[in-house]
C-alpha cells in the first residue's frame, strides 16, 4: 500500500462536505482494488472554522495544509454569514490558504463530455468536442491589492474601493506556466486583460509580449480584450486553446466557460505554486469552480462530478499517478453515457439520480473497467 503521501481533506461548507464525502469513496476504491492509499488528514475551513474557531482558517489548518503533499478542497460559503466582519467571512478562509501558499497558478479546464452535448445551452456544433483551459493568476490583483476599503466622505455619501496591482514578476510566472501548459496541449496561448482602459492591463500585454518573444517563440500567441474573450467563448468557444488572464477577469470567464459544458457541476480546478527547488516539492490545492450552493446544501441534490474530476487532477499533477486520473476520467464519461444524472445535467429520457446514486454510476463504471 501506498501511504507515504498525505492528502489535507477541507470539506467546508454547503456542499462542500457532501460532494467530498462521495469523492472519498472513489479514494478508498483505489485503496481497496488498487492498493493506493494516502496518509488523510481532515480540517475545517469557512463558516465551519469560524463557528468553532471564530476564523474562517486556523493556524493549525493552516499549517496542516502547508506541510501536506495536496489538498482537496470542498467549498466555503453562506448567506449565514453575511453580518461577520469581512476579515472573517468563510471565503477568507480559501483566500488565506492561495496566499499563503503561493497557490499563484489556476487552472480551469472546460470539457465537454460527448453525453452532456445536449446539456450546454448552447448549439451542440458550437461546443462538441471542447476542450479549452483557462489559467488564472490567483495570488495578485484586485483581489489582494492595497490600498482598498470603504471611507466616509461625508454624512451622506461613502466611496468602496480596490486596486488592481501586478509586477513583472507575477505576470512573468504566470506566463510561463501558460507556455508550459500550451506545450502540453495545442500550442495556443490567448492572453486577456484591459489594456485599453487598465494600466495594470497595458503592463500585462507587455511583460507577455516580451516573455513570448524571449522564452516561448515556440507558442502562438494573440491578445484579447477581456470583454470581447467572454463574448467569444459563447460565440465560438474551440478557437482557444489555453487562456491566460488575472485574477478578476479569470474568476469571471471561467465561470462563462462553465456554461459551455452544461453545468458548473462538471467543473474542476487545480491552484499550483512553484516547485521548490530544494525539495522538489510543489504546494497545491484541489477544488470544484461550483462553490457551496446553499440553496442545496443538504438536499442530495449536488453534482459530485466536479469534485471527482478535481481529485483526477490532484492525481495528476500532485502524485504523477496519470493512469489512476485516466482512469477517473474515464469512469465519468461512461457514467454520464449510461444516463442516470444530477439534477444539473439531466436531460429528457435520462433517469434523475442524486449526489449518491451519480457517484454509485462512477464507480460501477470503475469496476467495469477495471475486471
Amino acid at each position: 500500500m501506498q501511504s507515504n503521501r498525505t492528502l489535507m481533506v477541507l470539506p467546508g461548507d454547503g456542499v462542500g462536505p457532501e460532494v467530498i464525502k462521495e469523492t472519498l469513496r472513489v479514494v478508498d476504491w483505489f485503496a481497496k482494488n488498487k492498493s493506493i492509499s494516502f496518509n488523510i488528514k481532515e480540517g475545517l475551513v469557512g463558516g465551519a472554522s469560524f463557528d468553532k474557531y471564530g476564523t474562517p482558517l486556523s493556524d493549525e489548518t493552516l499549517s496542516d495544509a502547508v506541510d501536506a503533499d495536496a489538498i482537496l478542497f470542498g467549498a466555503v460559503g453562506s448567506p449565514k454569514y453575511d453580518g461577520v466582519e469581512f476579515e472573517k467571512r468563510p471565503e477568507n478562509g480559501l483566500l488565506r490558504l492561495r496566499k499563503e501558499m503561493d497557490l499563484f497558478a489556476n487552472l480551469r479546464p472546460a470539457m465537454v463530455f460527448p453525453a452532456l452535448v445536449d446539456a450546454s445551452s448552447l448549439k451542440p456544433n458550437i461546443i462538441s468536442g471542447l476542450d479549452i483551459l483557462i489559467l488564472r493568476e490567483l495570488t495578485g490583483g484586485i483581489y489582494f491589492a492595497e490600498p482598498r476599503g470603504i471611507e466616509e466622505i461625508d454624512t451622506q455619501i461613502k466611496k468602496g474601493y480596490d486596486t488592481n496591482l501586478y509586477t513583472t514578476p507575477e505576470i512573468e510566472r504566470i506566463g510561463r506556466v501558460a507556455f508550459d501548459m500550451a506545450r502540453a496541449r495545442n500550442g495556443k496561448v490567448t492572453s486577456v486583460e484591459k489594456a485599453n482602459v487598465m494600466m495594470s492591463g497595458v503592463l500585462w500585454r507587455e511583460v507577455i509580449t516580451s516573455l513570448h518573444k524571449k522564452e516561448g517563440s515556440d507558442i502562438l500567441i494573440n491578445h484579447m480584450y477581456a470583454d470581447n474573450c467572454a463574448m467569444q467563448l459563447v460565440r465560438d468557444p474551440k478557437q482557444f486553446d489555453v487562456i491566460v488572464t488575472d485574477n478578476l477577469f479569470g474568476d469571471i470567464l471561467s465561470d462563462c466557460a462553465a456554461m459551455l459544458t452544461g453545468s458548473l457541476g462538471m467543473l474542476p480546478s487545480a491552484s499550483l505554486g512553484s516547485v521548490d527547488q530544494n525539495t522538489g516539492k510543489r504546494h497545491a490545492m484541489y477544488e470544484p469552480v461550483h462553490g457551496s450552493a446553499p440553496d442545496i446544501a443538504g438536499k442530495e441534490l449536488a453534482n459530485p462530478l466536479a469534485e471527482l474530476l478535481s481529485l483526477s487532477m490532484l492525481f495528476r499533477y500532485s502524485f504523477e499517478m496519470k493512469e489512476e486520473a485516466d482512469l477517473i476520467d474515464e469512469a465519468v464519461s461512461r457514467a454520464l453515457d449510461a444516463g442516470p444524472r444530477t439534477q444539473d445535467i439531466m436531460a429528457s429520457g435520462r433517469v434523475k439520480v442524486g449526489t449518491k446514486g451519480m457517484m454509485d454510476s462512477v464507480i460501477n463504471k470503475l469496476e467495469e473497467l477495471t475486471k
